[in-house]
């Protein structure tokens, strides 16, 4: 199977990604029936006790790879700003993607750096162009995605996070996201901008036929679906620590049923 072309094909409908932190997960997912699955940089960064943006990039590179061997549907990853700030790292970022066996990845145009979190504008569009010279390079299908960050890091600004996925979009990418907009008639707004498949963040309060009415391809849940599980277990361990008790197993899933799927 051609993971890229496949994973281009969802972009077709509305599909929802989700974003497992670790093997185990995402073989669950797989077997629950989705059909493409996406890495989180900060689900994964909890998961190894970790912050945020503490993964280095060839440890993250490594966990995507092992990510995308496990599975047989395609995986995408969300590889933060790449290997560096350079247009250069950026088609560095693809080539390494492509071959750790993933069928697409997401790069931002967060900075990592506090005082100037958002690249300039200029240089953000040169990084897009460079990966996506970079992933029409390779020998087989490959989904980019680019990000406009503004709303994560104190910018909200809607004209300016729209500016950029029009020059994004332009640029070649192949799919737009812009994190941390939840509103669905912004959304709507910004699927309306652009001329590509726009992805987002499950909103809380939303649903897949609202997200798909706006105007959304691919919803993603980022890091929600590790911090369910820390939610769960946080709430076993006050049950256990504030009453003595230990109902929380009446949610747990069956040990036969992990022992089976895992049995291979």
């Amino acid at each position: 199977m051609d993971e890229g072309k496949a994973f281009r094909d969802l972009h077709a409908a509305t599909f929802v990604m989700p974003n497992p932190s670790d093997i185990g997960t995402a073989l669950w997912l797989e077997k629950a029936g989705f059909k493409a699955l996406a890495t989180s940089s900060a689900g994964f960064a909890f998961s190894q006790g970790l912050a945020d943006g503490a993964v280095g990039f060839e440890a993250m590179i490594a966990h995507c790879k092992d990510m995308a061997a496990a599975v047989g549907v395609p995986v995408s990853a969300d590889l933060e700003k790449g290997k560096g700030d350079s247009a250069t790292s950026a088609a560095e970022t693809i080539f390494a993607a492509e071959a750790a066996g993933l069928a697409g990845c997401s790069i931002e145009d967060f900075s990592g750096d506090d005082g100037r979190p958002i690249y300039d504008f200029s240089h953000a569009v040169e990084r897009v162009a460079a990966a996506v010279e970079a992933a029409r390079s390779l020998k087989r299908d490959f989904v980019f995605t680019a990000r406009a960050e503004n709303f994560l890091h104190g910018r909200a600004d809607i004209d300016d996070t729209i500016r950029r996925l029009q020059a994004f979009d332009k640029a070649g990418a192949d799919v737009l996201f812009a994190p941390g907009i939840a509103d669905e008639a912004t959304l709507a707004t910004i699927c309306q901008a652009v001329g590509k498949p726009v992805s987002v963040i499950a909103p809380r309060d939303a649903s897949i036929d609202r997200l798909a009415k706006a105007g959304i391809k691919r919803i993603s849940l980022g890091p929600r679906l590790t911090q369910a599980m820390f939610g769960a277990v946080n709430r076993a361990a006050r049950e256990i620590l504030d009453r003595g008790t230990f109902t929380f197993m009446d949610d747990a899933l069956p040990f036969g049923e992990l022992q089976g799927l895992f049995s291979r």
